[in-house]
């Protein structure tokens, strides 16, 4: 029983790795793009399970006590935490660590290569338009990717509305 928690470096070394690791695979989502996991594909889930096999030796080595592991995930959650406990208090940390949406449509008409800059297949885009019932952009006002991945519409008031109020019905 003993074997179980007796870990094969000072536990300092577990929460280290964990929280380097969690660092650097951020700042890795973060230039990899929006889309990187905004529409979990088949090939989305087998990186992320490649990633985290891959990143399992950097964060625990050749340890395998139950401890070593426990240690360095709960750091990994702690800086979990703690980053969002900053960017709900810091607009300009949250926009370094989330960025920034980025419009594929604006005022009703498309943004010359925002897909292609974006990697957003024209499929993504025609199923984001008609997961709101649109075939077309003609009532479409913008249409944003937003920093999660998630790709967002906003539809042109209708002729006598006031945009964002709805009307009374009787």
């Amino acid at each position: 029983m003993t074997e179980f928690f007796r870990i094969s470096m000072p536990w300092w070394h577990f929460a280290l790795r964990g929280l380097a690791v969690y660092a650097a695979l951020l700042l890795m989502m973060r230039l990899a793009g929006k889309r990187t996991f905004g529409e979990m594909s088949a090939f989305d889930v087998i990186v992320l399970v490649l990633v985290g096999g891959t990143l399992r030796t950097s964060i625990i080595g050749a340890d395998t006590s139950f401890l070593g592991a426990l240690i360095a995930v709960a750091s990994i959650l702690l800086a979990e935490h703690l980053l969002a406990w900053i960017c709900t208090r810091s607009s300009l940390i949250n926009r370094l660590i989330e960025g920034y949406p980025t419009f594929i449509v604006r005022e009703g008409k498309r943004v010359p290569r925002a897909l292609s800059r974006c990697n957003v297949p024209e499929a993504a885009f025609e199923r984001a338009l008609h997961a709101h019932g649109r075939e077309d952009l003609h009532d479409v006002m913008n249409v944003r990717l937003e920093p999660n991945g998630k790709i967002t519409i906003t539809l042109k008031a209708a002729p006598g509305t006031i945009p964002g109020v709805q009307a009374e019905r009787r």
